[in-house]
């Protein structure tokens, strides 16, 4: 008789601890998100500008494993000049864009609707030089011709902060992007936009 109450009573306390784990678990929910992203290419003092998309998915309490690609587009300068009185501006394109995809943990910090949160990711950089219009086209052309290009390792470490209201919520990112290529290169990366949990 013994074994069966105490079959009974781990049974009930089984019960009674695991919806607790469930709703536990229910606070962590799968992530996707667009962003606008910034990019200061210290080697030439260069900002970009782009968009990318990230999805997070949950593997533990407040950890997550997040995978993101960026494209940003080539840059517009001016340069300008005075001769004998008369000014002269000319807009030029860079013609370089860069294709970034990491993939690593985020460890949010807090809980409830504001959480900041780091992450450490490992991936890639692409830089290309092309005078084709930024297009969908030159995207996927990019992302097919990454074997054939100069593809750089990436070590982004960084954190941000992330607030929603219901399953859609804003989320800000900064990092140092850190690209490998005879030596390692220090890179200031921003992106902001939204996401939705579900």
């Amino acid at each position: 008789m013994r074994p069966f109450k105490f079959m009974l009573g781990l049974a009930f306390a089984a019960f009674a601890f695991l919806p607790s784990q469930l709703s536990a678990q229910e606070a962590e929910h799968v992530q996707i998100g667009v962003y606008g992203d910034y990019f200061r290419v210290s080697q030439t003092d260069s900002d970009l500008l782009g968009v990318g998309a990230r999805v997070a998915v949950p593997i533990f309490h407040r950890v997550k494993l997040e995978g993101e690609m960026a494209y940003d587009f080539n840059q517009a300068f001016t340069e300008g000049f005075n001769q004998s009185g008369v000014g002269t501006i000319s807009i030029q394109r860079t013609n370089m864009r860069i294709l970034h995809g990491e993939f690593g943990p985020k460890i949010d910090l807090g809980h409830r609707r504001f959480r900041p949160f780091v992450f450490l990711k490992g991936g890639f950089t692409d830089f290309q030089l092309s005078s084709a219009p930024a297009t969908i086209g030159t995207f996927t052309s990019s992302v097919q011709n990454l074997r054939l290009d100069n593809v750089n390792g990436v070590f982004y470490p960084g954190g941000g902060v992330q607030g929603h209201l219901g399953p859609v919520g804003l989320r800000l990112d900064v990092g140092d992007e850190i690209y490998f290529n005879h030596g390692t290169h220090n890179n200031l990366r921003v992106s902001f936009g939204p996401y939705i949990r579900f």
